[in-house]
């Protein structure tokens, strides 16, 4: 990131671009602005910013969509600007790789504080490449990115916790207590089922044939290993068939 850094702003009204644009100038950043969401990805394409700033709510193109397509093509951080009491929206933003969030009307000084924590954020992760493959699956830890046969694959905020936790002790038996406490919380440590059922919706995803997973492989009563070899294991036939008994909505 250069000592100036780039920041493309995206929203439909003039008065917000017009606060953005005062406000991070005069705190030292670069800034470019888009009205639309055509317009933002071809900025963005153009000036490759170090940050975007986008709204979630505009005409012809929704903030979340503009998310999408950018998320396919650069790892760039996004805050997303949100209208006051849209907790929907912000938990859809967040889940589809938002960095943060931030909801109007918000403060000149909120701003900057926010977009120079999420830019000290990506600087701390983007230091050296942390890219496990598995297979035909390439996750990346640093951009939080999931390819398979080259193809991104959008997963949820608690589907990425749970593999991010597999892929970065790759090889190693993660036991189930320990899943279950690292991505929900330690009052979930003895809840199996739970931990079954979001298994499954990942090997969905990610496994070519999950009756018969060849990454993310089942060691019963014990844990869960993402493995690196691609050899099936028979020892996870049985609790593949055992996710399919409990589904979970949250």
């Amino acid at each position: 990131m250069s000592a100036d850094p780039l920041v493309l702003a995206v929203d439909d009204e003039a008065g917000i671009l017009r606060l953005i644009k005062l406000e991070l100038s005069t705190q030292g950043f670069r800034v470019v602005t888009a009205e639309n969401g055509d317009s933002a990805l071809r900025m963005a394409e153009e000036h490759r910013p170090d940050i975007v700033l986008l709204d979630i709510v505009m005409p012809d193109m929704t903030g979340l969509e503009v998310m999408r397509r950018l998320r396919e093509r650069t790892n760039t951080p996004v805050i997303l600007l949100t209208a006051k009491g849209s907790d929907a929206d912000k938990v859809r933003g967040l889940e589809m790789g938002a960095d943060d969030y931030l909801a109007k009307p918000f403060s000149p000084e909120e701003l900057s504080a926010r977009v120079r924590a999420v830019l000290r954020r990506a600087v701390g992760s983007s230091g050296l490449e942390n890219i496990v493959r598995a297979g035909e699956v390439e996750v990346d830890l640093n951009r939080r990115l999931v390819k398979r046969n080259g193809e991104l694959v959008t997963l949820t905020r608690t589907e990425w916790m749970l593999l991010q936790h597999l892929a970065a002790n790759a090889g190693k038996i993660m036991l189930n207590a320990e899943l279950l406490s690292k991505v929900w919380g330690p009052e979930y440590r003895d809840d199996l089922q739970y931990l079954r059922v979001w298994v499954s919706r990942l090997r969905r995803k990610l496994e070519a044939d999950r009756s018969n997973p060849k990454m993310i492989k089942t060691f019963p009563g014990i844990g869960y290993m993402f493995d690196l070899t691609g050899e099936a294991g028979a020892e996870t036939q049985d609790d593949a068939a055992m996710e399919d008994d409990v589904e979970v909505t949250s």
